[in-house]
C-alpha cells in the first residue's frame, strides 16, 4: 500500500495562518473592549492545538488533511459562527457546518472502531458493515448530544443556539445524518476493496501508514498481497 504523498507544508501553513488570524482577532476584540468575545476567541485558539496534543501525548499521527479540515471547522463554527454571529447573519451557515460536522464525526467514528478492530491486543473481529454502521451511528449520536447541549444552554441561560427551535434541530440532525451516511458508505467501500479512489480512502491509507503499531494485521495482509 503506497498512498499518494501528502502536502504537509501546505497544510501546516494553512493551520498557522488560521491560528494567527484567531490571535489577531482576539487582540482586535480586546482593543475594542469586547472582553467576553476575546476570551471565547482565545479558548477557540487553544482548541485548535488539540491535534498537536493528541500527537505528543498519545503518539497518534493525524493526516494533515483531517487536521486542517478540523481547524477550519473550529474557526468557522466557533469563531465566525458564535463570536462573529454568522449563524444569525446567514441562514445557511448552520446547515453547512452541520453537514461538515457529519463528515468529521463520521471519519472519527470510523477510525476509532477501525483502530480497535485492527489492534492485535484487542480480541475483536468486526465486519465491514458493522464498522460502517458504527461510524454513522457515532456521528449521529454526537450530533444529537450537541442538540441536547444547545437546548440546555437556551433553557438555562436564555441563549438562542437552536435558532428556530424544533425546525432548526431537525434540519441539523438531517444534515448530520447525510454527512455521516456518505462517510460510512465510503468507509465500507474501502474495507471491501482497499482501494484509494476517494479522499476518505486516501486519508485512511495515510492514517494506517503513519500509525503502524495499530494496524499490524492490516499491513501484513497488504505485504502478503491479500485483499
Amino acid at each position: 500500500m503506497t498512498p499518494k504523498p501528502a502536502l504537509p507544508t501546505v497544510h501546516k501553513r494553512i493551520s498557522i495562518a488560521l491560528k494567527v488570524c484567531l490571535l489577531v482577532g482576539a487582540v482586535l476584540l480586546f482593543a475594542s473592549g469586547q472582553y467576553q468575545s476575546t476570551m471565547e476567541t482565545l479558548a477557540i485558539l487553544t482548541i485548535t492545538f488539540l491535534p498537536l496534543v493528541l500527537h505528543s501525548r498519545f503518539n497518534v499521527k493525524i493526516p494533515h488533511e483531517f487536521e486542517t479540515l478540523s481547524i477550519i471547522f473550529i474557526c468557522l463554527s466557533l469563531f465566525l459562527g458564535e463570536v462573529m454571529d454568522f449563524y444569525n447573519r446567514y441562514w445557511w451557515w448552520d446547515m453547512m457546518l452541520h453537514t461538515q460536522s457529519g463528515f468529521l464525526l463520521g471519519i472519527t467514528g470510523f477510525l476509532l472502531v477501525y483502530v480497535l478492530n485492527e489492534n492485535t491486543n484487542i480480541n475483536m473481529s468486526l465486519s465491514s458493515g458493522f464498522i460502517a454502521l458504527f461510524a454513522c451511528m457515532f456521528a449521529m449520536g454526537m450530533g444529537t448530544m450537541w442538540e441536547i447541549f444547545e437546548y440546555c444552554m437556551d433553557q438555562a441561560f436564555g441563549f438562542n443556539m437552536q435558532k428556530s427551535g424544533l425546525h432548526d434541530t431537525m434540519w441539523d440532525l438531517i444534515v448530520d445524518a447525510a454527512g455521516a451516511a456518505i462517510i460510512s458508505l465510503l468507509g465500507y467501500r474501502y474495507l471491501q476493496t482497499h482501494e484509494s479512489d476517494s479522499f476518505l480512502e486516501r486519508w485512511i491509507d495515510r492514517f494506517v501508514v503513519a500509525n503502524p503499531r495499530f494496524f499490524r494485521n492490516h499491513l501484513q495482509k497488504d505485504e502478503s498481497g491479500e485483499a
